[in-house]
């Protein structure tokens, strides 16, 4: 049965707003805190939850062994996401009965059972300071069957972020704090009188921690200045988890003559199993077709006449709505070809979610095109540089398509090139991709970002905040 006779339509406005709203991602979390919490009235404790605005806000472990600089990054993290900083002494403030049985521990210099620690961290975690910003763990977990613990009362980051060094620089460090200390940090760094048992515990848990957050989890290197460590840091927790929402991709190319438009998408759409659209094979598929649109546009095909903007709007419209480009994603190039086409697609709601344009220097271009001929016995394309006839007999019936004569070509680049800086203009979010390049090379940076999910900007402070740039790639 062929896909594409299904005439099953799914409007695209429902996809626009399930992803624009992150509808599934939302749906998990709330599922995801009912199952953790169990409460007595669901519905009321979901309005709270979404009151609260605590969905996707960020959640963080930061691990390290002493002395290198886990305060320091968890500090302006903090200060750069607006979460709040969870520490040790933090956990066991408090006049609450855990806290009290904890701290009797802790005066007789005894280990606080693990239990008993995890209900303290997960009763600081569920104030509503850290439900609204969200948190950073500095140093904690300390072991893996505290990881465990906390999975287990529900508390699961979304980024865990472990700094490492050598020993030899940590010792070093640790006996320089001791010189110079700010009066919070004095006890902590004072009491601190074997710093090698406490790497040596450490080195011990490292590796089973490193297991349980495995895919969460960012090492870097913290025998580098604070501000690399932190710039890495922040760049990771930015990086948005992979989401098991179901994602469409809604790809237009655009490209002058011979950037390599239709491979490309071929090679795409085979590999992520796309629809492939060109709208001219398109319109000559539909011309082919005994309906009354085809006899409409045969005309114009046969003269060589542009098709008018509304009979390829409503028949490009028809095959983005049938059910194979719903379910699977589409890949269209060949339209739109101006700003007039671009705004009649844009309110039909069927609107890409990644635009790319091939770029390539018009000497490039003719050289591509215009040397290019075909074999007519086969409808094999050649070229003299890139793809040479297999012998002389394929050669002597080579000849060349008049689309790709020189004088044909110069008009199409005119008119792109006149076309292309508005359109570039409509779609500032657009990756430009250097197209003067091996083919397999522009496919890797076509699907690196075809793939690769936007990052999570969460909210900064004003004066922090910095604006975003366009980005060039392969260029």
């Amino acid at each position: 049965m062929d896909p594409t006779a299904n005439t099953l339509r799914i409007p695209p406005e429902m996809l626009l707003y399930a992803e624009k709203h992150e509808i599934f991602d939302l749906m998990q979390s709330m599922l995801r805190n009912l199952i953790v919490d169990k409460p007595e009235d669901p519905i009321q404790y979901l309005i709270t939850l979404l009151k609260r605005d605590s969905i996707g806000v960020p959640r963080i472990m930061l691990l390290g062994p002493p002395a290198s600089g886990k305060r320091t990054i968890a500090r302006q993290l903090c200060e750069r996401t607006r979460a709040v900083h969870i520490t040790e002494p933090g956990v066991l403030e408090g006049e609450t009965e855990l806290a009290r049985e904890a701290n009797t521990h802790t005066d007789r210099l005894q280990a606080i059972p693990c239990e008993l620690w995890v209900k303290l961290i997960q009763l600081r975690l569920s104030k509503v300071d850290c439900i609204r910003r969200g948190w950073v763990l500095e140093g904690i977990p300390h072991s893996r069957q505290e990881a465990l613990l906390l999975q287990e009362f529900g508390i699961s980051p979304d980024h865990v972020v472990m700094l490492e060094a050598p020993d030899e620089i940590l010792i070093r460090r640790n006996l320089c704090r001791r010189v110079s200390v700010s009066p919070e940090d004095e006890n902590r760094v004072l009491s601190d009188d074997n710093t090698a048992t406490r790497l040596l515990k450490y080195h011990q848990e490292v590796s089973a921690l490193q297991r349980t957050f495995q895919n969460c989890l960012k090492i870097i290197k913290a025998d580098q200045s604070h501000e690399e460590v932190f710039a890495q840091a922040l760049s990771y927790i930015q990086h948005r988890p992979r989401s098991l929402a179901p994602y469409m991709p809604r790809v237009l190319l655009f490209g002058p003559p011979g950037s390599g438009k239709r491979l490309q998408a071929a090679l795409i759409s085979q590999k992520y199993n796309l629809v492939n659209i060109c709208c001219g094979e398109l319109l000559k598929a539909v011309s082919a077709d005994k309906t009354s649109m085809g006899e409409l546009i045969k005309p114009y095909l046969a003269s060589g006449e542009q098709v008018p903007n509304d009979m390829v709007l409503q028949i490009l419209t028809q095959r983005l709505g049938r059910l194979d480009c719903t379910a699977r994603g589409w890949l269209l190039h060949g339209f739109p070809r101006n700003t007039e086409q671009a705004e009649m697609l844009k309110e039909t709601n069927f609107i890409p979610n990644r635009v790319f344009f091939l770029e390539m220097p018009d000497d490039a271009v003719k050289e591509v095109v215009t040397l290019r001929a075909i074999d007519h016995v086969t409808g094999e394309r050649y070229h003299p540089l890139f793809k040479p006839a297999p012998g002389p007999e394929v050669q002597a019936r080579l000849c060349q398509n008049p689309r790709d004569s020189e004088a044909h070509l110069l008009k199409q680049l005119s008119c792109y090139s006149a076309q292309v800086p508005a359109l570039k203009a409509m779609y500032p979010d657009a990756v430009h991709v250097n197209a003067d390049q091996d083919p397999h090379a522009i496919f890797e940076m076509l699907e690196s970002r075809l793939v690769d999910r936007l990052p999570k900007c969460y909210s900064v402070r004003p004066d922090t905040q910095e604006a975003g740039s366009g980005e060039k790639v392969g260029e």
